[in-house]
């Protein structure tokens, strides 16, 4: 029985075809659903996932919307600043979720959970950046573990309250200056 090298190709093609589609597929759809329920199993409440893109279409509309209304000087700013989170958090509640594409976030407001949060500091990972923003925007902010505690001994000392002060008073000076 003599097997010919096309039938291997397209076996091995339909193959990887297959295991690429199911990857696709839990990438897509599987896995923010089993997100979904495990979320809603917890107590959080939040808009039901939709494929692709998530919560990112109404966040970008709310965001046109707010910006091409003006704004008065005693104004709220938060529904200018931030509309779809003003948005989830009067129509959620403070424990709700959001879609970011495919990705769930979290949106916890309660000072105990919030404590948890940052004392637990390996369990609760940062998410990922891609590789764009992650080239553009290297720093304390995406740093996690060892690398973050080291730059973090390194920018604490500009953060002392003398030093700030000092800042605040050349800030008037030069605003001072600046009048004349």
């Amino acid at each position: 029985m003599e097997i010919s090298l096309d039938k291997v190709a397209t076996f091995v093609l339909f193959v990887i075809m297959a295991r690429l589609s199911c990857m696709i597929l839990n990438w897509v759809w599987l896995r923010p659903k089993y997100l979904e329920r495990c979320l809603r199993e917890q107590g959080l409440v939040g808009n039901s996932y939709r494929l692709f893109f998530g919560d990112t279409k109404d966040c970008s509309m709310m965001k046109k919307q707010a910006c091409s209304k003006p704004i008065e000087l005693f104004d709220d700013i938060v529904p200018r600043v931030l509309p779809f989170e003003h948005h989830t958090l009067k129509h959620y509640g403070k424990n709700s979720f959001s879609w970011l594409g495919p990705r769930p976030r979290v949106n916890i407001m309660s000072p105990e959970q919030i404590k948890d949060v940052f004392t637990k500091m390996g369990d609760f990972q940062k998410p990922k950046p891609n590789p764009l923003s992650r080239l553009l925007t290297m720093g304390l902010i995406t740093y996690e573990g060892e690398k973050w505690a080291k730059h973090r001994k390194i920018i604490n000392p500009a953060f002392h309250l003398e030093k700030l002060k000092v800042i605040y008073y050349i800030s008037y000076l030069f605003k001072s200056m600046w009048n004349q």
